[in-house]
């Protein structure tokens, strides 16, 4: 692993954003004028992250099986300031993986000693969370959940930026585990120009209050900041909670 970089991309391919469709589609013109379809990884409405005309990033895959053989990776917003934002949904939970082996998390260090992802757990086993962590046997276990977020207001990073029952389910699962381990959100803001983060309240207001709940019963926010470029995505620290 690089010094700098939690993760480094492949050679990416610049172009022009033309439109994304059918969620998981977008055209986009590279430099060379050729005009492709590309893989949007991000099935959600991307608000204030999906504006056409906009500088992009793709990687490409030589997988004779992919449909598609290039997927959008970031777009270049802003107007004086310019700041890239992570578009790739796909990255945010392996980007987090690198850093808990690492140990690269502050407030998490030093209180596990295995991850394990994609672990299942809850009424027989139903469900599923990004990362379990366990050091010995004196040490809770920490059931960590990770949210990619992009929308934001300002220097207010924002999640969600749509209704999401299945963010409800999350918070609730995550609650309910506080007596028996350390509950963690950790949100992904994949984008370096936010030093705040708050609920995104008015587009899911079910999911604020579960948040305020979350916080009350002990569940721990990480609100983690991440600067996203072509050569690659490094950490920041955490972003300040709003209330």
């Amino acid at each position: 692993m690089n010094n700098s970089y939690l993760y480094q991309y492949p050679p990416l391919t610049s172009g022009i954003l033309l439109k994304r469709y059918k969620r998981f589609l977008a055209n986009i013109q590279l430099d060379s004028g050729e005009v492709i379809t590309a893989h949007c990884a991000n099935t959600g409405p991307m608000i204030g992250v999906c504006e056409a005309g906009r500088r992009v990033q793709v990687s490409h895959s030589d997988n004779p099986k992919r449909k598609l053989a290039h997927s959008w990776e970031m777009i270049e917003l802003g107007e004086k300031q310019k700041v890239w934002v992570g578009i790739n949904t796909g990255l945010p939970n392996k980007i987090i993986k690198i850093a808990l082996e690492n140990n690269l998390i502050p407030e998490l260090a030093g209180k596990y000693d295995t991850v394990k992802s994609e672990v299942k757990f809850g009424q027989d086993n139903k469900s599923r969370i990004d990362f379990v962590l366990k050091g010995d046997e004196n040490q809770k276990p920490i059931y960590l959940e990770v949210k990619n977020t992009t929308l934001t207001h300002n220097n207010l990073a924002l999640f969600p930026d749509t209704e999401t029952t299945r963010g409800q389910k999350h918070l609730r699962e995550l609650i309910a585990l506080s007596d028996e381990a350390i509950p963690v959100m950790l949100y992904f803001i994949n984008r370096s120009d936010c030093d705040l983060f708050a609920p995104g309240r008015e587009f899911d207001p079910k999911y604020g209050a579960l948040f305020d709940e979350a916080r009350e019963k002990g569940v721990k926010i990480l609100p983690c900041r991440f600067d996203v470029s072509p050569e690659g995505v490094k950490y920041l620290g955490l972003a300040k909670i709003m209330d």
